[in-house]
C-alpha cells in the first residue's frame, strides 16, 4: 500500500498537533511546521512514528519558509492542511480600534499564506488527486463583536477554497469550521476567562479524518455535522 503524504501547518499544538498525531498513527508521511522550534521538536518526538515526520520550524507568512515546506514534499501530496492561524491582538479589539498593521498580519497568515502554499505544492497535489483542507471558523459567517479581523480573514479563506474547488475539479477542497476548542488561541481570545468547558481539539479529529480519507465532495463543512471516519488504517 502506498504511503500517503500530508503537509500540515501549525502542527506543534492544538488542532494541528492532534490531527498530526492521528495521521502519524495511521501511517501517513508528514511534513509539518510550527513557529517555535523547541515546541515543534518536542511535539514531533512525542508522536508514535517520528521517523515518518519532516519538521521545519518557521512562519507560514515567510515566503522562504513556504518554499522550504514545498521542497520537503515528495513528488505527490495527498493532503495540504492549512491549519496555522493568527488570532490578532488580544484582547480582541473592535474594528474601530483594529490597527491596519495588525489586520495585515492576520490576513498574511490566515488568507495569503494558505493560497501561497496551495500554489507552491499544486503540482504534487494534482499528481495525487489530493485534497486541500482549510481550517476556517464560525467567525467567518457570524458577526461577533471583536472578531472582525480574524473573521474577515477566514471568510476570505472560505471563498478562496470555494473558487479553488471550481478551478481544480480533480482535487477535493474543503473549508472546515472545527467549532470552539480548548486551545491556546481560543484562550487568547478570552483572556482571564475559564474555557475549560470547551472540547479538546482531539474531539474534532474524527471529522477531519472523514474529509481526508473518505469521498465527500468539495465544500464548506462544520466538524459537528460530520460523523466520524471509519477507524481502519
Amino acid at each position: 500500500m502506498e504511503i500517503r503524504t500530508a503537509l500540515v501547518t501549525g502542527a506543534s499544538r492544538g488542532l494541528g498537533h492532534a490531527l498530526t498525531a492521528a495521521l502519524n498513527d495511521r501511517g501517513w508521511h508528514l511534513v509539518v511546521d510550527g513557529r517555535d522550534p523547541a515546541r515543534l521538536a518536542a511535539a514531533v518526538a512525542a508522536l508514535p512514528r517520528p521517523d515518518l515526520v519532516t519538521a521545519l520550524a518557521g512562519d507560514v507568512a515567510d515566503p522562504g519558509h513556504r518554499a522550504a515546506l514545498a521542497a520537503a514534499v515528495p513528488g505527490r501530496l495527498d493532503a495540504l492542511v492549512n491549519n496555522a492561524s493568527d488570532l490578532g491582538p488580544s484582547p480582541l479589539p473592535r474594528l474601530a480600534d483594529l490597527a491596519p498593521a495588525a489586520l495585515a498580519r492576520v490576513l498574511a497568515v490566515n488568507t495569503v499564506a494558505p493560497l501561497a502554499l496551495v500554489q507552491a505544492v499544486l503540482p504534487a497535489l494534482r499528481a495525487a488527486g489530493g485534497r486541500v483542507l482549510d481550517v476556517s471558523s464560525d467567525a467567518a459567517v457570524e458577526a461577533y463583536p471583536g472578531w472582525g479581523g480574524y473573521g474577515a480573514s477566514k471568510a476570505a479563506l472560505d471563498h478562496l477554497s470555494a473558487v479553488l474547488a471550481v478551478e481544480e475539479p480533480a482535487l477535493r477542497v474543503y473549508a472546515v469550521d472545527p467549532g470552539d476548542m480548548r486551545t491556546d488561541m481560543h484562550q487568547a481570545a478570552f483572556p482571564g476567562e475559564d474555557i475549560g468547558d470547551r472540547p479538546e481539539p482531539e474531539s474534532v479529529v474524527p471529522a477531519l479524518l472523514r474529509l481526508l480519507e473518505d469521498d465527500l465532495p468539495s465544500g464548506r463543512y462544520r466538524a459537528a455535522d460530520l460523523p466520524a471516519a471509519a477507524m481502519a488504517r
